[in-house]
């Protein structure tokens, strides 16, 4: 046996193992600080008893020393010797060292300057001397391999196993390596003490139902089980026209056997058609038989390789906890330097989460952490003047909503002071004092995720830097979610993130725009109705249509994305999304299904970065669904519908509106009342050109794919005709091609727009700039 290799694989599982346990040494170092301190004591000691003799087993004789030494102070802390405090303080330091070392297990032999320096520090605090380094003597290579290092055993806090094939991946220890595929976890030494075998023995049940395993792995294994999703329902599509295929041959075979009786034939032809009968309904028979066991194989196939889907996105799923427990010590430092008394509390850290996200979701709570202790909870004086506890409170909650996660931050204190954040704006012109006035307590209340937007006055290593909510915001819509804030001035602010809970596989409502299939993420999906002219109304300037008893904006997708015309039913179909606290009813040319598909990044160039695009998805019929990313139509909807400051009346301007969708004339029409204008309508060129010959306008905007006279040709005859030639025409077309902007130029038209990039802005500046 290659005894080197053996010790190579031990030390690095001992740096994994060893990164666990550090983390769970500094949640319980933390918890000395509260009621639960005897538990998290007993829970500190045995981890660190654990680790010094492991650290000694293999050579380590620094981690050995170190985790003695914080032996003695933790001995010090319950006997009173030592203030609880400077205990926690000195013993959470000792874990950055012993962090660094496991970087480095050369220095974990010998020690360092910074080894011997966190020694003297601990011998100081608990009055106990600790023998310094003397020469290492590493284990020969002939020698007998060391036994197996113990896995972490589980404390108090530590959340429930997670299920098997789980991805164990602690976030915040830097010295974790990066498992190998398949590698199992070590099996238990036997327990030190007799008092600790029940809790080896719980640790070796984890350990033989848990395996790391390599997360591209996982990756690819999510990939393979949605194409194979797929192609058992394309499965089950063939199936299906196999079995018509066979009543068609069923049916053929009854139109010969009729002919047959009905034609005088010789008896030996009769003979021959009777066997032929008799050979068609054993084919028949047979046909039948197999046609229903295929059907129900295909139909078992496809049910396992679901439930095959839903295990490896349960396996992709890590303990929020992976992240959660990193963030009492940083919570508790931040409080520290403003001299705060924080309690943080988390619930249901044992969620899981889609590894993928991980990153993301922990990078955007550190940003929610840091404003909640910097920028929400005030000092203790101040709270005890106010009536409130001198420790201050943070709570994260954290539940799962379908296939939906939500994870609540929030803070018990001074709440968001609306007129000062109006006025913050103001004051780093990023609104004008009309603008606002003109704001609402909630869009006041969003002002905070405007980039650059901070109410610190002076820069600081904590806040004030510019960055922070917007870039919360960015990130957790980025992974299809969205974020609330409601705050009470006083009384506390409570953020909250709702974002899907795996981005592998997703459940979608697919509509249909044209010929070509899309796709919603059906968690963000309210309702699916009817558009009925009587519940159409105007509001603010904006389109909108009732649904349940409140006014929703009203929005052609088609015209949004960017394609050609609009919805042309007199009750078109909509699909009711919701964003946050926004909703909108989003108009299509009809309803596919809903399903369970595989999420795919979008490939080449077409799709590549082009907006309101998520991701692209395979159907069964061979189609590819474009997956729709709901938080950016819903931008777009609100920067739509959002009233703007109106056009001076000297400024009032009479459009003309000439398309033939009715729903792109509502839309369009809805940009230009918002801005204060008035508006008149055509239904194609033919038309607005006999409206200008007895009407007075100011400005033209065309449609171009129109019957009778489309865009380019009414540009023409306007511009043609001395009369009227001074009057701007503005083409607001989906043809989006040079070529297609260079024939509308051609044609004389003042300005050339995009449907797919047009809003309240774009068309403001094209039409001050022409009138």
């Amino acid at each position: 046996m290659d005894t080197e290799a053996l010790k190579k694989s031990l030390l690095k599982k001992f740096q994994e193992v060893t990164a666990d346990r550090l983390q769970k040494i500094q949640l319980g170092v933390i918890d000395l600080e509260k009621e639960t301190a005897e538990q998290a004591a007993d829970d500190v000691a045995r981890e660190l008893h654990t680790m010094k003799g492991e650290a000694r087993m293999l050579g380590l004789a620094a981690i050995g020393q170190l985790a003695h030494a914080a032996e003695d102070v933790l001995r010090a802390e319950r006997e009173g010797k030592t203030a609880t405090e400077t205990a926690t303080d000195v013993m959470l330091r000792a874990c950055d060292v012993l962090s660094d070392l496991l970087e480095d297990l050369d220095a974990a032999h010998t020690g360092t300057s910074a080894t011997e320096e966190m020694v003297k520090a601990l011998s100081e605090v608990s009055g106990h001397p600790v023998p310094a380094l003397g020469p290492v003597r590493k284990p020969a290579a002939s020698a007998a391999p060391p036994p197996p290092v113990a896995p972490p055993k589980p404390v108090a806090q530590a959340p429930a196993a997670p299920p098997p094939a789980a991805v164990q991946a602690p976030v915040a220890p830097p010295a974790q390596a990066t498992p190998r595929a398949a590698e199992p976890v070590a099996a238990p030494q036997p327990a030190a003490k007799e008092e600790e075998a029940p809790s080896a023995a719980k640790s070796s049940s984890i350990a033989d139902r848990s395996i790391r395993v390599n997360v591209e792995v996982l990756d690819s294994l999510g990939l393979l089980a949605g194409d194979l999703l797929v192609e058992s329902a394309r499965g089950r599509l063939r199936s299906t026209e196999t079995a018509l295929l066979f009543e068609r041959f069923s049916r053929l075979g009854d139109r010969f056997l009729r002919i047959s009786e009905d034609v005088d034939v010789p008896d030996a032809i009769r003979q021959e058609l009777e066997r032929a009968e008799a050979d068609l309904h054993m084919l028949r028979d047979d046909a039948f038989r197999f046609v229903r066991r295929n059907g129900d194989g295909i139909n078992t196939l496809h049910g396992n390789l679901a439930q095959l889907a839903d295990h490896v996105a349960e396996a992709r799923l890590v303990p929020l906890s992976t992240v959660f427990d990193a963030f009492p010590r940083a919570v508790r430092d931040i409080a520290k330097t403003q001299n705060k008394e924080v309690d943080l509390v988390i619930e249901n850290a044992d969620i899981g989460v889609d590894r993928s996200m991980l990153a993301d979701v922990r990078d955007a709570l550190v940003h929610l952490l840091r404003n909640a202790v910097d920028h929400g909870l005030e000092s203790p004086d101040f709270r005890q003047q106010m009536g409130k506890p001198a420790q201050g409170r943070i709570r994260i909650r954290v539940r799962v909503d379908g296939d939906m996660l939500h994870i609540e931050v929030e803070d018990d204190g001074r709440g968001m002071d609306t007129e000062r954040l109006k006025q913050v704006a103001i004051n780093k012109r990023l609104l004008s004092p009309v603008q606002a006035a003109a704001l609402s307590e909630r869009e006041a209340i969003e002002l905070i995720f405007r980039p650059g937007f901070s109410t610190r006055e002076q820069v600081s290593e904590l806040s004030g830097r510019g960055v922070g909510m917007d870039v919360v915001k960015r990130k957790v819509e980025t992974l299809g979610g969205s974020v609330g804030v409601q705050s009470r001035q006083g009384r506390g602010t409570t953020v909250t993130l709702r974002l899907p809970q795996s981005l592998a596989l997703m459940k979608v409502l697919l509509v249909r725009l044209g010929d070509d299939v899309y796709g919603m993420p059906a968690a963000d999906v309210v309702a699916v109705m009817r558009v009925k002219p009587d519940d159409r109304m105007e509001v603010f300037g904006t389109l909108a249509v009732r649904h349940r008893g409140k006014p929703t904006a009203l929005v052609a997708l088609g015209p949004l994305l960017g394609l050609n015309g609009g919805n042309r039913f007199d009750k078109p179909p909509a699909v009711v999304v919701r964003h946050g606290d926004d909703y909108a009813a989003l108009v299509v040319d009809g309803f596919v299904d809903e399903r369970e598909v595989a999420v795919k990044p979008c490939g080449g160039e077409f799709l590549k970065g082009a907006p309101f695009i998520a991701g692209t998805a395979a159907l069964e019929d061979g189609r590819i669904a474009v997956l729709l990313h709901v938080p950016d139509i819903m931008t777009e909807v609100r920067r739509m519908a959002r009233p703007v400051t109106q056009a001076p009346a000297s400024r009032r301007l009479r459009v003309l509106l000439v398309d033939d969708s009715p729903i792109a004339r509502a839309t369009e029409g809805a940009l230009v009342k918002a801005l204060g204008h008035s508006v008149e309508e055509a239904q194609d060129g033919e038309e607005a050109y006999a409206k200008v010959q007895t009407n007075t306008y100011d400005l033209i905007l065309t449609d171009v794919q129109m019957p009778k006279l489309d865009g380019f040709s009414l540009t023409r005859r306007l511009k043609g005709t001395p009369a009227v030639a001074r009057i701007p025409v503005i083409i607001l077309s989906s043809l989006a091609s040079p070529e297609d902007k260079r024939r509308g130029l051609d044609a004389g038209a003042d300005a050339y727009l995009v449907k797919g990039e047009l809003g309240v802005e774009s068309l403001a500046q094209s039409i001050d700039r022409l009138t």
